[in-house]
């Protein structure tokens, strides 16, 4: 494993000379650990960075953001020594809103703007949500929320130990997407491919084709079986066959076009 002086980014696999990078964002209560598979069936051909943000993994000292346009703001500058190359930023759930607004950010800032943004899980930004807020319900309530979602190892919700480390960082993930409010501006000038599982019921199919608003490029919706973490369970290796036959032919071509 490889991080970046800034704890932001951390590379699994050595494929820093790929022709093009891949950010991938977490989900809430994720960390970088999610995308080491990802990095190791996609190298050398691609270089995979894991985000890692405040609050977990080995930056669970730091104090996690509660608001999405800060958290944007502190990664861009961070990643911006690695956008030298042609990139693509991918997220999931919480992450695909941070990657929307990180593209919109770097447009915005005159920084180069990424070929492709990849989303799943998360219904089109301008879409209100239909879920209760959770960011500040009593802990018994936000357990059995986290419960619901069934990404949390049920032995770590039924530990007051963990759940004491664990709480603080899922609020602050569930206040950056709860507390977020999109505001109207130009779509983005590259493509959208939306990604979703079959049985979300987080970001139903009608969600999911909404991205389409916010891309003047094409925006592709792919579903999969499988409930929220389908891409982490049920389709896992669907969703990485996909990639790894995609993303490298587009860095090829990439490559083809500058020479």
């Amino acid at each position: 494993m490889r991080t970046a002086p800034s704890g932001w980014c951390v590379r699994w696999a050595s494929a820093e000379d790929a022709p093009l990078r891949l950010f991938c964002l977490p989900h809430t209560g994720g960390g970088a650990a999610l995308y080491r598979a990802w990095a190791q069936r996609l190298a050398p051909a691609v270089d995979v960075v894991s985000v890692r943000l405040p609050g977990r993994e080995n930056r669970f000292r730091e104090t996690p953001y509660r608001r999405l346009d800060t958290l944007v703001e502190a990664l861009v500058d961070a990643v911006e020594p690695l956008l030298d190359r042609p990139h693509v930023w991918f997220g999931h759930s919480m992450g695909a809103l941070v990657g929307y607004e990180v593209c919109r950010t770097l447009r915005d800032r005159g920084l180069r703007e990424p070929e492709r943004l990849l989303v799943s899980g998360r219904r089109a930004p301008h879409l209100a949500s239909r879920q209760r807020e959770v960011h500040d319900a009593p802990t018994g309530e936000l357990v059995a929320h986290l419960r619901e979602l069934n990404g949390t190892p049920a032995e770590l919700l039924d530990s007051p130990a963990v759940l004491s480390a664990l709480l603080p960082m899922m609020r602050a993930d569930f206040a950056v997407s709860e507390t977020y409010r999109w505001s109207p501006g130009t779509p983005l000038g590259c493509p959208v491919l939306v990604l979703g599982g079959s049985r979300d019921s987080l970001a139903t199919p009608g969600e999911l084709a909404a991205w389409r608003e916010h891309s003047t490029a094409g925006c592709e919706v792919r579903m999969y079986d499988g409930g929220h973490f389908y891409l982490h369970e049920e389709a896992r290796e669907q969703v990485l066959t996909a990639l790894a036959a995609e993303l490298p032919a587009l860095g090829a071509a990439l490559t083809g076009r500058q020479q």
